[in-house]
């Protein structure tokens, strides 16, 4: 039943969560199970047994964009959160493109993961069972329902729903890595924090760059908790803390499993590991420790549970919040009455969630697919971040200038920028140095996707800067630090929607 909403603007439930669902927010965003089976793995045939390297580089130009965005959710607690940074930071029409990509690389997040939840069920089901390793899209689409009830029930439902999962990847993993570890006996080397294990079609630095886009994939993420800060009590100190926590934790947790399952697996031959079968965490688990695989299996699936849970909060809170100012349609910020999610928008990632996983998983395979995705969200989200390191710089020189430190709001942003750059370059497709490897068809089509994405954002923009100015402006509001008659009265036009319990 649709009714009107009782307030000038539509809010979401304030004050409904804290550090603790904040934190595995970004932590759950980054999947760090799934990223430990899947997507760092996805770095070994260019970096080989030196993917513990590649895992460093991208943690260092993590933790230097964490600072930045730390530093800003601190000061603008928003829904909008790395638009409206951009926005207040540089320029509000950027703020609206980065919104624009923002969104997308929340819709992107959930088929990456599920449609790793897809094949990782598939072939796990038929080494064990002989099931059709063809039924893979039937798992993707559970995993998109499952997702999308937990969503339409609230931020308290989901971020629970993400907490409780976190820490039983999180456990399943460390203990395997420590057991890794001792079976390596010997074995253990420093080397491969060196660039001498690299495959002889990627050697050296070049191979551990092109491996770090697959690590930096796994960082993505840690800035999930931003977008939950209208929903986060003390959001300034809370969203900060959270995204500082989850950066650090998880990164120390790639650097460690990763070196464990390389040295237990072979340095030398490891360029040949993958994300399934025999030579994968799921078949290193089956052969060693015998039913201790079902453990590595139940948290992949958990994993990219959460993470799709995670994807869908961030795309569903960014929509809301452009939706509720008008830069997207008013209908993306019509909130349930009873659970103050937003409906429409969560509706409508779990539809592109599973059009996007099916038509590409189809068009190729779900492998393939799983590449191709996860190359156009190193493509965004790094050029994002990059955005959000100036735009760092920006406000704290600007409306921020009497907090304004030299090292947080100056060398840090640089650094974060010039960190993240060679991987950027890489999975855009640009050669402009000799150390960088060209990535290979379909995977390379992600750059180009990605282009036009932004190019029809660029156009939408224009034609809101000619037609509804205002709309752009909007998007460097904190709605928070506003009181609700300041709101115009036109944002009345978003209804809520009655749900059963």
């Amino acid at each position: 039943m649709i009714g009107q909403s009782t307030s000038d603007t539509p809010a979401l439930r304030k004050d409904a969560i804290g550090l603790r669902e904040v934190l595995f927010q970004s932590i759950t965003d980054m999947a760090p199970a799934a990223a430990i089976a899947a997507s760092i793995p996805a770095g070994a045939a260019f970096a080989g047994g030196s993917l513990p390297l590649s895992v460093v580089f991208a943690l260092i130009a993590a933790l230097f964009s964490a600072v930045s965005i730390a530093e800003l959710a601190g000061r603008i607690p928003a829904a909008g959160s790395l638009a409206t940074y951009v926005a207040r930071g540089l320029h509000k029409s950027l703020g609206f493109l980065t919104a624009w990509s923002y969104v997308l690389v929340g819709i992107l997040i959930s088929p990456l993961v599920l449609l790793q939840l897809g094949f990782t069920a598939a072939d796990t089901f038929h080494s064990s069972w002989h099931w059709s390793q063809d039924l893979w899209w039937v798992y993707t689409v559970i995993g998109a329902l499952i997702v999308m009830l937990a969503g339409l029930y609230g931020i308290r439902t989901s971020a629970g729903l993400g907490t409780i999962l976190g820490i039983f990847e999180i456990a399943v993993f460390v203990v395997l890595g420590v057991m890794l570890i001792v079976h390596a006996g010997s074995a253990n080397t420093l080397s491969v924090f060196g660039t001498g294990h690299t495959p002889a079609a990627h050697a050296g630095i070049t191979g551990v760059i092109a491996g770090s886009v697959y690590t930096t994939l796994a960082l993505l993420g840690f800035e999930g908790a931003a977008p939950l800060a209208e929903e986060t009590r003390d959001p300034r100190r809370t969203i900060r803390k959270a995204i500082l926590l989850a950066t650090l934790s998880i990164g120390i947790l790639y650097i460690f499993t990763t070196y464990a399952i390389d040295v237990a697996f072979g340095p030398d031959k490891f360029a040949g590991f993958s994300a399934s079968g025999s030579d994968s965490w799921e078949g290193i688990a089956r052969s060693l420790y015998g039913g201790f695989w079902v453990l590595i299996f139940l948290a992949i699936v958990n994993s990219t549970i959460a993470n799709a849970n995670a994807g869908v909060n961030v795309a569903s809170r960014t929509g809301f919040a452009m939706g509720r100012i008008g830069a997207l349609p008013y209908a993306l910020a019509r909130l349930s009455t009873r659970h103050r999610s937003p409906v429409l928008a969560i509706l409508l990632v779990t539809a592109a969630t599973i059009g996007i996983a099916l038509g590409l998983g189809f068009g190729y395979d779900p492998t393939t697919a799983f590449f191709i995705v996860a190359t156009m969200l190193v493509v965004l989200l790094v050029a994002i971040y990059i955005l959000v390191d100036l735009a760092c710089i920006g406000y704290f020189r600007r409306e921020g200038r009497s907090e304004f430190n030299p090292l947080l709001h100056l060398v840090i942003p640089i650094l974060g920028i010039v960190a993240f750059i060679p991987g950027w370059l890489t999975a855009a497709g640009i050669p402009a140095f000799d150390f960088i490897t060209k990535l290979p068809p379909p995977v390379s089509y992600a750059g180009p996707a990605a282009a036009i994405w932004v190019g029809l954002g660029i156009i939408y923009l224009i034609v809101l800067s000619v037609m509804r100015p205002q709309r752009i402006d909007d998007v460097a509001r904190v709605h928070l630090d506003e009181e609700p008659a300041a709101v115009p009265a036109q944002r009345g036009e978003v209804a809520g929607v009655e749900e059963p319990a």
